[in-house]
């Protein structure tokens, strides 16, 4: 009888730690904890990279990826590089190092993680790139940073635009105290530079950018406003050319009553037409901030009007947005 309780605790035990350690499946919005989601789709999956994401609080020493079907379910993909495997992030003498705010781009079938590293004070936040085979990793770090922040520039929130029309590719990153927005052009490589591009700072810019393209128009998005406070929202500005003059055009994604503080996004295509937008969020009623506790990544649908505008994003609860219906 005592073999037989230790057999049925051993099994207890590990169903247990199997489900702690599985993403939740939610079938509505919020999809699960976490904040800064890149997402796109790879085959007929939607991955995101976030910051932190399900099953604790965001420890910032390291990146995982989760991949959805049907935007219900997800699956944990894996680990993709940790703190203590970027041999060059001591170099600043920091007491400490967070990352945060991953994007990834792929290349003749690499795929590169671009990601944060603080502290932003009093040394300088920089921005590695890492290289793996498959999007799940694991991603070799490139030996050195890509950027470095300084003079009033935090270098963080990296975004990589592959122009469709130029064959260029470009890094986007910068922001928050010092809201400024930098561009540079990519080497064919992936982790070099080869040249920054000049570019004009888009009215309310913080942090966070994003490019996408559709029709021939350029979309540059942004967060702006504090990250955990009510005012930050997602903006947009539009161009003939990824890199500007940008044309403002609004607000999109604002705080309601029963949602604060979205931003950090991607906007993504499905395989069916489906613009959709991916963001974080606090989950909470309107009300001053700070707010604390942990972000909650959304998914909503992305629509535009007839003259190529986005319309304001409503922010949804229940089920996901599907990715079957019709092009738009």
């Amino acid at each position: 009888m005592q073999g037989d309780r230790m057999t049925m605790l051993r099994l207890f035990l590990t169903a247990a730690l199997a489900t702690a350690a599985a993403v939740p499946a939610k079938a509505r919005n919020p999809q699960f904890q976490g904040a800064d989601p890149h997402a796109m789709f790879i085959g007929g999956d939607l991955w995101i990279f976030p910051t932190g994401g399900p099953g604790g609080a965001w420890e910032a020493d390291r990146f995982f990826a989760f991949s959805s079907r049907d935007l219900k379910t997800w699956e944990k993909r894996g680990e993709l590089i940790r703190r203590d495997q970027i041999a060059w992030i001591g170099d600043d003498g920091a007491p400490a190092h967070f990352l945060w705010a991953p994007g990834v781009a792929t290349r003749n079938g690499k795929y590169y993680l671009y990601y944060s590293v603080g502290p932003q004070n009093p040394t300088p936040s920089r921005i590695g790139v890492a290289v793996a085979d498959r999007p799940a990793g694991p991603y070799r770090d490139s030996g050195k940073p890509l950027i470095t922040g300084g003079n009033g520039f935090e270098a963080i929130d990296p975004m990589v635009f592959a122009d469709p029309r130029s064959g260029k590719t470009y890094l986007y990153a910068g922001g928050s105290a010092g809201a400024t927005l930098r561009v540079w052009e990519l080497r064919p490589d992936m982790i070099g530079t080869a040249r920054e591009v000049k570019v004009e700072q888009p009215p309310h810019f913080t942090e966070g950018a994003f490019v996408h393209e559709r029709n021939g128009v350029y979309y540059l998005s942004y967060s702006h406003g504090r990250w955990n406070g009510p005012d930050y929202s997602v903006h947009y500005a539009t161009a003939a050319s990824p890199t500007g003059p940008w044309r403002y055009r609004g607000a999109i994604l604002t705080s309601d009553a029963r949602h604060q503080g979205p931003g950090h996004h991607s906007i993504v295509r499905a395989r069916n037409g489906e613009w959709l937008i991916v963001y974080h969020r606090w989950e909470r009623p309107a009300g001053p901030g700070p707010f604390a506790g942990e972000r909650q990544i959304a998914i909503d649908v992305l629509r535009y009007g007839a003259d190529g505008t986005i319309l304001p994003v409503r922010m949804t609860d229940g089920d996901a947005p599907t990715l079957a219906g019709r092009r738009r």
